[in-house]
């Protein structure tokens, strides 16, 4: 046999090997319960990024909708406010002039800072992203909800980048107090 086509040989028995060899460490770490999931453990880089690459990845695939033609509409804007205080979105992400809430502050993966994520993203992914939720995150899915009033929340948080605290305090003001009886 020719030494060139035995020392192929040794290399491809070599990486035959150590894909299998990898293969059941994989396996034995993930599936035997060493790797854990606790939100306070170190996440190692290559674990984080490639979850970022799946998640956007598909939710870029999964957003195929056209937004309304009356997507950014005034009243489609302070409708997507008042929803985005209602459904508590704002506890999470914060909004202009309001704060997280403290819980927040425990999810791992942190909650997206949507004044900066939404000049990212396009309408279509952001309305997939509050109607399914992502998996494996704190983001639930709002697919109970009518679709219009998920296209007004996605409308808003488009426009949350140029909104100042008073703009947002304008398009959902606070409710009412109630009376004291």
């Amino acid at each position: 046999m020719r030494p060139a086509l035995t020392f192929t040989r040794n290399i491809l028995a070599f990486f035959g090997f150590a894909s299998i060899a990898a293969g059941v460490f994989a396996s034995v770490f993930f599936l035997g319960g060493w790797y854990s999931v606790a939100s306070t453990a170190w996440e190692p880089e290559i674990v984080r990024e490639t979850l970022i690459f799946t998640r956007e990845n598909s939710v870029r695939r999964h957003a195929v909708d056209f937004p309304p033609a009356e997507f950014d509409n005034a009243a489609g804007l302070r409708a997507g406010a008042r929803a985005y205080l209602d459904r508590g979105c704002v506890n999470c992400h914060g909004a202009p002039g309001a704060e997280w809430a403290r819980f927040s502050e425990g999810l791992r993966p942190d909650p997206p800072d949507l004044k900066e994520v939404a000049k990212e993203r396009s309408p279509a992914e952001i309305f997939w992203v509050v109607k399914n939720g992502i998996n494996m995150t704190g983001m639930p899915s709002f697919g109970d909800a009518p679709d219009p009033e998920l296209w007004s929340i996605a409308a808003l948080v488009k426009k949350l980048p140029d909104l100042s605290d008073e703009d947002f305090k304008s398009l959902a003001p606070p409710p009412p107090a109630a009376p004291n009886p």
